[in-house]
């Protein structure tokens, strides 16, 4: 025990002396640094762009602040809600809006989704709501899945195939895969039913049917209250902004404006960040690390920006880049998937009409509209409400999917806007037009498959395995953890970890 003090001020120093890069400024690269700067190692995170985020990004468009990407995150597992009690947000947590999600495209219009479903699937296909849905034959159809046998446990895994043999396709294009297609960008055939719905197939074999399935499901988890969503109020850029003033104040480094050309295996084990030069020139430096002397910042030469080799490098970059950046020193990883999407914020000054009931997201039957989705910011969140006033409302409406090309692709922005204020008009069931809109707003990004995708977790396992093969990288964000703020923190957190027990104590095992 006398030796204990001079041990731990030996692992002090060595955190101190231990260079961790990270490559991307997302939530991903911001967490997996804060997790590495908070046991004082020297950090520098390394962004493309000239701001951190990502996916999480607040601006104004028509006079009103609006989540461009994530609005919020699920609370499951706790991570999230944790990191956001750390950094003093406890206050700003917003709740969502109940769910009140609609299905159009029918041949009837558009009605609401009930709420006894399970990704969709009726507990009671005799429910007159869901008959409207899926009609009487698809009502019929559906009740066969009362007399047919009951599945071995994990016998079916895709969740379409095992919709389609219970209850038919009448439930399956109707009810489950415009939310699935909508709010996930994936088809129900390629969804894990044990992941997507965990106990459901289990419940199956005790209960002897998908619906009676779906009905214990659903009451086991009435009593939950660690599965919710909610925001911050204000939108979730304070998040980022947060998470970066904590890495300021531990005295990290970050780096904008700088894209990462390669990652370069030093003879010492070190790796070498190397910056494409030609996009550089206008980098600059935001925080100055805790040993900085005087106005200096290390690796400024002539106006340029260096970066000092690493002891370990975190890739939190997108699908495509981190790909990119890895492939060389891991020939083994395979291409993550990911789905082309592009959404359209509308700022309208329209309220909705007096007697439209209240909804958040319209999913149409598939191949019945050009969007995928369409949902309404201003009714899923008090606080952009109170700050748009009741006269505005902020529309997203998401066009793209699982092989197929976004509608929006080669518009210019007027048209663009135009196409999408049509298709929420169609899919709200109002008329809107251009002299409603007050201001728009268009993002393309490729989404990585959530981590429900059928294969999706054995290929990140095996993606991980060959990455820490490569000694002193690591990787985070969607691209491994699957899509959702709730799946990439926790993520972050286990991978800078990870890498702290490596760098410290030369092993990743957490029995270390």
């Amino acid at each position: 025990m006398e030796n204990q003090p001079e041990t731990l001020d030996e692992l002090a120093a060595h955190a101190q002396r231990t260079h961790v890069v990270v490559v991307g400024g997302g939530i991903g690269g911001l967490v997996a640094a804060l997790s590495c700067a908070k046991i004082g190692m020297r950090v520098t995170l390394v962004e493309a762009s000239e701001r951190l985020g990502g996916a999480l990004r607040t601006t104004e468009v028509g006079g009103v602040r609006v989540d461009l990407g994530a609005e919020g995150y699920a609370t499951r597992g706790g991570a999230v809600r944790s990191l956001v009690d750390e950094l003093g947000l406890a206050g700003a947590v917003a709740p969502v809006a109940p769910r009140a999600e609609w299905i159009a495209g029918l041949t009837t219009g558009s009605a609401p989704l009930p709420a006894e479903t399970l990704l969709g699937i009726p507990e009671n296909p005799w429910d007159e709501r869901v008959r409207q849905i899926i009609g009487w034959r698809g009502t019929w159809r559906a009740y066969v899945d009362r007399l047919r046998p009951p599945l071995t446990i994990g016998q079916e895994r895709s969740l379409g195939r095992l919709v389609r043999t219970r209850m038919g396709a009448a439930v399956l294009e109707r009810l489950v895969a415009p939310l699935s297609l909508g709010a996930f960008a994936i088809h129900p055939d390629d969804v894990d039913v044990q992941i997507a719905a965990p106990g459901l197939s289990s419940a199956l074999t005790r209960t002897g049917s998908l619906a009676g399935a779906v009905a214990q499901v659903r009451a086991a988890a009435a009593g939950e209250t660690n599965d919710r969503f909610e925001g911050i109020d204000g939108g979730m850029s304070r998040l980022v902004d947060a998470l970066h003033e904590r890495l300021t104040e531990l005295g990290a480094r970050v780096v904008l404006d700088a894209p990462v050309d390669a990652l370069a295996a030093g003879d010492d084990g070190r790796w070498a960040v190397v910056l494409d030069t030609d996009d550089t020139a206008d980098a600059h430096t935001d925080a100055v690390p805790r040993d900085a002397v005087d106005e200096e910042i290390p690796g400024r030469t002539e106006g340029a920006i260096r970066i000092d080799p690493a002891d370990a490098v975190i890739v939190a970059a997108g699908v495509t880049e981190s790909h990119r950046l890895l492939s060389p020193s891991v020939p083994a990883l395979v291409p993550t998937p990911g789905t082309d999407l592009e959404v359209v914020t509308l700022v309208l000054s329209a309220a909705a009409r007096a007697d439209a009931p209240p909804r958040t997201a319209v999913y149409p039957v598939p191949g019945s509209a050009r969007a995928a989705a369409v949902s309404d910011s201003t009714a899923r969140w008090g606080w952009m409400r109170r700050a748009a006033g009741a006269e505005v409302r902020v529309l997203k409406v998401t066009f793209g999917g699982p092989d197929t090309s976004p509608a929006t692709a080669g518009l210019d922005h007027p048209a663009a806007a135009a196409l999408a204020l049509a298709e929420a008009s169609a899919l709200l069931g109002e008329p809107l037009d251009a002299g409603h809109l007050l201001g728009s707003h268009r993002a393309r990004y490729t989404q990585p498959p959530p981590v429900s995708a059928l294969g999706r977790r054995d290929a990140a396992d095996a993606a991980r395995a060959a990455i820490h093969a490569v000694p002193g990288l690591a990787v985070v964000g969607a691209a491994i953890a699957g899509t959702g703020i709730a799946q990439v923190v926790p993520d972050a957190i286990a991978a800078a970890e990870r890498v702290r027990r490596v760098a410290l104590w030369g092993s990743g095992d957490e029995r270390a």
